[in-house]
């Protein structure tokens, strides 16, 4: 695992990004966009109510890792969501966290730096477990980095659904202890 972020860390980005989507609204407002600063208001209470969930779930390292995944990870842009409230379900977070980890590490590794690269993970929770469905989109370089990563993933169950040099789409299982 990585460095433990301190609270100032956490807290100076997480005004940064605020203050990113506060001055997006005062744009839009002050174009007399009207629409498009509803929209952005929208898509905040979205994604507050994916945090939300994801913190509900009962993985703290894991939605730590997702909530300062776009400050650490500067070659791609996350976003997730968590398809249904659930109960906590007993699961193995470090392993989860770690193995997501990795992957993000290979996959910075992977890709051309500063292209529209884009992964998105979507959480469904379910009463033997949690599947998670991870999905890139951009410009894959270095494909044998992710073959060889995937290939000693032995700790999760996975599935490769989709691998070109633009697409990465794989399917992981997570049972309840």
């Amino acid at each position: 695992m990585e460095k433990e972020w301190g609270i100032v860390e956490v807290l100076r980005h997480s005004r940064h990004d605020w203050l990113n989507k506060l001055q997006l609204i005062k744009g839009n407002i002050d174009l007399n966009r009207i629409d498009r600063a509803k929209e952005v208001i929208d898509e905040i209470v979205i994604e507050a109510q994916h945090e939300t969930k994801l913190t509900n779930l009962n993985m703290p390292m894991f939605a730590s890792l997702l909530f300062t995944s776009n400050w650490k990870n500067p070659f791609f842009r996350l976003e997730y969501e968590v398809l249904e409230d659930a109960e906590p379900l007993k699961m193995n977070d470090s392993v989860l966290t770690n193995w997501t980890s990795s992957f993000f590490s290979c996959l910075n590794k992977a890709i051309e730096a500063f292209q529209e690269n884009h992964l998105s993970i979507t959480i469904e929770p379910q009463s033997e477990g949690i599947r998670f469905f991870f999905d890139f989109s951009g410009i894959i370089i270095k494909s044998e980095l992710i073959e060889k990563f995937l290939g000693e993933s032995k700790s999760l169950e996975i599935e490769i659904k989709e691998f070109s040099e633009s697409e990465l789409a794989l399917e992981v299982f997570i049972p309840k202890l």
